[in-house]
């Protein structure tokens, strides 16, 4: 009797070491999780524009009209393919599971990177509207429009896709005799800033909504024969789940990142139409105030104070530059567009 008594005491032995050790390991896994987790949701660093072209540019091809703005596509692209813990959007395992700012930062890049590459294969590789499409641009476009979220076949897969043919048109277009061209025109790059303007107004309305506000219903103003398709209220309060609050925000900031890469290329690309238009300082002006929305933010969690309350509001100090960055984009629409 004695002698079973002592064995069942060794099993439970036995047993509680296993318990504690399993305890042990699940703890460090899940330190070690969320240790990654925050390493993985620091943005990535900005880089100048010579260090893009260093890195895009191919040894062997000179620099030319179009390299910095494809070549900054191409470093986009392949910093949410290769940043630290890589594309973290379609995760399906921890801590990339687990995470949100980052996929969300993911996304709102890659809808400027998404714009450009539309942009590159309707308007600005195109002498006229009968010209013909750039044949990898036909390839690249359609890759960046893959489903983000999509596991299998990978969204990864895409986009590296997409890469591979947006250095073969780089190439291309540094190479004489290749049918590849970028046209460095006012009107090229008026048609790509109205689709910034629109975004960064989109943009500004959600971030505003942080606190709440009662709008008016403003769709049809300024034309009195205008119709919709169903009638619509007066006034409606606007106002974005506590949820979303960071979502809204931290895809602003990676939307504003990647479009103050491609504001730099453009200045180096289209830099002769924006001296002619004396235009370059109001560029200069929208770099400036999309820099201003990289700052560090040192607070742990997005807040959400009211307007003038106690507490600050991140949201409305992201929607302030992004406000200040539209207004200056209408500007230089309006440059542009005079003789």
């Amino acid at each position: 009797m004695l002698e079973v008594f002592k064995n069942r005491l060794a099993n439970l032995g036995n047993q509680s070491t296993w318990i504690v050790a399993a305890s042990g390991a699940a703890v460090l896994y899940l330190l070690g999780a969320v240790l990654l987790g925050i390493h993985w949701s620091q943005p990535p660093q900005q880089q100048r524009i010579e260090e893009i072209l260093a890195e895009t540019a191919s040894g062997d091809h000179q620099v030319t009209i179009g390299s910095a703005t494809v070549g900054t596509l191409i470093f986009i692209t392949e910093t949410l393919l290769h940043k630290p813990g890589g594309y973290l959007s379609n995760d399906v395992t921890p801590p990339g599971l687990w995470l949100d700012n980052m996929p969300n930062w993911e996304f709102g890049t890659l809808v400027q990177a998404r714009d450009l590459a539309r942009a590159l294969r309707k308007d600005l590789s195109r002498s006229q509207s009968q010209s013909t499409e750039d044949a990898d641009l036909v390839v690249a476009e359609p890759a960046l429009n893959y489903d983000s979220e999509k596991w299998f076949p990978s969204a990864e897969s895409s986009y590296f896709k997409a890469v591979e043919s947006l250095k073969s048109y780089q190439g291309r277009l540094a190479t004489p005799g290749e049918s590849a061209q970028l046209y460095a025109r006012a009107d090229n790059l008026r048609n790509y800033l109205a689709d910034v303007e629109t975004r960064l107004g989109s943009l500004s309305q959600r971030l505003s909504a942080s606190v709440g506000q009662t709008r008016f219903n403003t769709d049809l103003a300024g034309d009195p024969a205008a119709g919709q398709s169903t009638q619509d209220v007066s006034e409606r309060m606007v106002k974005t789940p506590w949820p979303e609050i960071d979502d809204v925000f931290f895809e602003a900031r990676g939307s504003a990142w990647a479009l103050l890469h491609i504001l730099r290329a453009i200045e180096k690309d289209f830099g002769s139409v924006l001296d002619n238009k004396n235009a370059r300082v109001s560029l200069k002006q929208v770099i400036r105030e999309l820099e201003a929305t990289q700052q560090t933010v040192w607070s742990p969690i997005i807040l959400n104070g009211s307007g003038f309350g106690v507490f600050a509001n991140h949201s409305l100090v992201m929607a302030s530059y992004i406000s200040r960055a539209h207004a200056a984009i209408s500007d230089l629409r309006a440059l542009l567009a005079q003789g």
